[in-house]
């Protein structure tokens, strides 16, 4: 995302739907800035020819709730930190326009909402920077090396510019999605010139196809993790029209703290299996009975047949009858002794 000279932006959040049935990917992109620029631009190379038009911004909202995460009670008989009586005392648990540049071409261009789109193709990256410069797409000088691998395996490009609805605003929170459809036979999300990102970048990328998918590497960021795999339902408005055919949805979530690191683009592949994944949040409670913690029900009940049980053996010992001892007989009398002759 590049700005107007002496401006600043940068992406917060990149959102993205890709969509493969085998034959052909769709690309639902968000993206979330902030910062004080009052026009900007982005390029996104794509490895066939693109149509180009605005998605639907309900979508995003639809798979936010469909990976949302489970919320279960787990339940535990002995006292922990924050259960009585180890809390202090409250017994609570938890909470197509004119003149190329030469070695471009030029398929179309449109005007999308707020956006400015160009679909290019270009055998030179130096001459698609030219042309990019010539029409107002303002763009870095690092960005040549960073085309490069896609000139050598003759991609094409959307090259896009945007402004805010009211001219004197920022570009500021999500903006409209677009929505890129081209064929592919094989997924590939366009992620190399991210590395020209000043700041750290965030990746959440939905993938809908008939399997569960992967990345086959992590290009460069932290490891992948996957907080959603799971068959949809039959989801209904924006979603379902995306969905149909490819049930099987996969949510990526994905930071680059040092975006120079980004070594490539993420090309997906099928998973070993088609596991299930889902995000459950644990609230923790004491057991209780009646309101009463089952831990003292169970200890209590058992300390009162203990003393109950006590007390009994002690009745019992007091009412046992007392055996008096045996009379004490007197020694029998000595024999007479014999007279002194």
């Amino acid at each position: 995302m590049v700005p107007d000279p002496a401006r600043r932006i940068a992406v917060a959040d990149e959102q993205s739907v890709l969509r493969w049935d085998g034959r052909r990917e769709q690309i639902v992109m968000r993206l979330t800035v902030t910062g004080d620029a009052r026009h900007a631009a982005w390029i996104m190379p794509v490895p066939h020819r693109a149509a180009v038009r605005l998605g639907d911004p309900a979508v995003f909202g639809q798979l936010a709730r469909a990976v949302a995460p489970v919320h279960r009670t787990r339940y535990h008989f002995w006292p922990g930190n924050g259960d009585w009586p180890l809390d202090g005392g409250d017994g609570v648990a938890g909470a197509t326009p004119p003149g190329a540049g030469a070695g471009v071409g030029v398929v179309g261009r449109q005007r999308l909402g707020p956006f400015d789109v160009a679909r290019l193709t270009a055998a030179d990256p130096a001459a698609l920077g030219t042309w990019l410069h010539d029409h107002g797409f303002t763009f870095p000088r690092r960005l040549k090396t960073a085309l490069q691998p896609y000139v050598d395996r003759h991609w094409e490009y959307v090259a896009v510019r945007l402004a805010p609805r009211a001219a004197r605003t920022a570009l500021h929170g999500a903006l409209d999605p677009l929505r890129l459809t081209f064929a592919a036979d094989r997924p590939v999300y366009p992620m190399r010139l991210s590395r020209l990102a000043r700041t750290p970048q965030s990746l959440g990328l939905y993938v809908l196809a008939a399997h569960r998918m992967e990345p086959r590497t992590a290009i460069g960021g932290a490891p992948p993790r996957v907080v959603f795999a799971g068959r949809l339902g039959r989801p209904a408005g924006a979603l379902g029209g995306l969905a149909a055919g490819t049930p099987y949805l996969t949510a990526l979530d994905q930071r680059f703290p040092d975006p120079t690191l980004i070594s490539g683009d993420h090309e997906l592949r099928r998973a070993a299996a088609d596991t299930p994944v889902q995000q459950v949040f644990y609230e923790d409670r004491l057991r209780e009975v009646g309101g009463v913690p089952a831990w003292l029900l169970i200890v209590g009940g058992g300390l009162l047949t203990v003393l109950a049980a006590t007390a009994l053996l002690a009745v019992r010992h007091a009412r046992r009858p007392v055996t008096a001892p045996p009379p004490v007989r007197p020694p029998p009398p000595l024999p007479p002794s014999a007279p002194v002759g």
